[in-house]
C-alpha cells in the first residue's frame, strides 16, 4: 500500500498483474510484492524502461536492464551515501526545497538519464542486482 500512498493525486487508471505487459496509458499500479528485487523484476517484465526508486534506508539496488534513479527520502541518507543516491528528496522535509523544486529536479534527471546524457550512480558503479521472480522466504 506504500506505493499507492506515494502515487500522489492522479487517479490510478489500471492495475497490472505480475507478468502482464503494460497496454494502457496513465498511472498504472503494478500489483507486485513489496520486495525491491521482485518488484523491479516484475515491472521490468511489464515493459518498464526507467525506474525511479525511493528509499529511506538506502537499499543498494540497481538493474542492468534499465537505469535506476535512486531517490533518498532523508537528507541524512543522501549525505551519507552521496555517491549512491541520485536525488535528495529529504530537502522537502527539511524545508530547503519545495515539492515543486524537487519534482522539477527529478523530471530533468529522468529526461537526462532516458536520453543517455547522464548516468545514474547505479550505472556508474555497475550496481546490478539479479533478476528475482519470486522469493522462497515470506515477502510482504
Amino acid at each position: 500500500m506504500g506505493s499507492i500512498v506515494k502515487s500522489g493525486k492522479s487517479p490510478i487508471s489500471g492495475v497490472l498483474k505480475p507478468g502482464d505487459k503494460l497496454k494502457q496509458k496513465g498511472l498504472i499500479y503494478a500489483a507486485t510484492p513489496a520486495s525491491d528485487f521482485i518488484c523491479g523484476t516484475l515491472q521490468l517484465a511489464a515493459g518498464m524502461n526507467l525506474h525511479v526508486f525511493t528509499t529511506g534506508r538506502g537499499t543498494p539496488y540497481g538493474l542492468a536492464e534499465v537505469p535506476v534513479i535512486k531517490v533518498a527520502t532523508r537528507t541524512e541518507l543522501a549525505n551519507r551515501w552521496h555517491d549512491l543516491m541520485d536525488i535528495n528528496a529529504g530537502t522537502i522535509a527539511d524545508g530547503s526545497k519545495t515539492i515543486e523544486d524537487v519534482g522539477l529536479e527529478m523530471f530533468q534527471l529522468m529526461l537526462d538519464v532516458a536520453s543517455g546524457r547522464k548516468k545514474t550512480w547505479a550505472e556508474h558503479w555497475k550496481l546490478h542486482n539479479a533478476l528475482v521472480l519470486f522469493n522462497p522466504a515470506p515477502v510482504t
